[in-house]
């Protein structure tokens, strides 16, 4: 583990407001946490900094509509890397003495969720989408009379991991598209299960649809200019898939193609 890996967590200190700084991208996915779930699973976000968030906003008690966990909500830390997860521990119990928090050094696909009643959200960002398949899989396969919900945030690849939650039969309860530091971000809040107070449960679709739906010009620029992104990296892989008549991705192309920005 590298040491600049471990003073960016030493060095960040909290806030009187949220109790850390976070990037756009985390408060994007701290804001997207709007049910009062009894467990939430922080999966590798950033050296834990989305977590302390969350224990953050039920210490600070903000309006009802945000999330403020209540007081059996317990946040779970989880990393595979020993030296974090004693780092995140050591903040946890210097600044969250009173809250309800655990910390595991493990591999995420053997989350103990069955050891926790009550309803679970799984969030997992930073990592790509293969590996953020295998995890989603390996959890859903290990607890399939378990209604979970998963807040998704892979670095690339995301037309394969939105095709794999069709694939399960995933639902979806929002999507996001962002921007930060000149890349793209799709944040997907989905259930393993249809959602039972629903006749129609949102599908998922394979190249998205709310995050084209933009309420403002800025929206708008950001949605356009991922979309000519996606199109054009599309575009290059289909032109080597000419040359070496493999990994034809026509069908994504033809997918984002069919896209109106709105």
């Amino acid at each position: 583990m590298p040491n600049t890996t471990l003073n960016k967590l030493k060095n960040n200190k909290p806030d009187s407001k949220l109790g850390f700084k976070l990037s756009k991208r985390l408060q994007q996915l701290t804001a997207m946490v709007t049910f009062q779930y009894d467990h939430i699973w922080d999966c590798c976000c950033d050296h834990g900094l989305l977590g302390f968030a969350l224990l953050s906003r039920n210490l600070v008690n903000k309006a009802p509509q945000q999330i403020v966990p209540h007081a059996s909500n317990t946040i779970h830390f989880v990393d595979i890397v020993p030296e974090l997860i004693t780092t995140v521990q050591h903040k946890l119990k210097r600044f969250y003495p009173h809250s309800n928090w655990q910390t595991y050094c493990l591999d995420v696909a053997k989350l103990p969720l069955r050891q926790y009643k009550g309803r679970h959200l799984v969030i997992i960002a930073g990592v790509g989408s293969d590996l953020m398949i295998e995890f989603v899989k390996a959890i859903v396969q290990q607890h399939k009379d378990l209604n979970i919900d998963f807040l998704l945030c892979p670095v690339h690849h995301q037309f394969a991991l939105r095709q794999q939650l069709i694939t399960l039969n995933f639902s979806l309860k929002d999507e996001v598209l962002i921007e930060e530091n000149r890349r793209f971000y799709e944040i997907l809040l989905v259930s393993s299960l249809p959602d039972s107070a629903s006749e129609k449960p949102n599908k998922i679709s394979p190249v998205g649809d709310k995050i084209w739906q933009t309420t403002s010009n800025q929206q708008f620029e950001i949605a356009k200019k991922y979309l000519h992104k996606s199109l054009s990296h599309y575009q290059r892989i289909q032109q080597g898939a000419k040359q070496n008549k493999a990994n034809n991705v026509q069908h994504i192309i033809d997918a984002y193609r069919d896209i109106t920005l709105t």
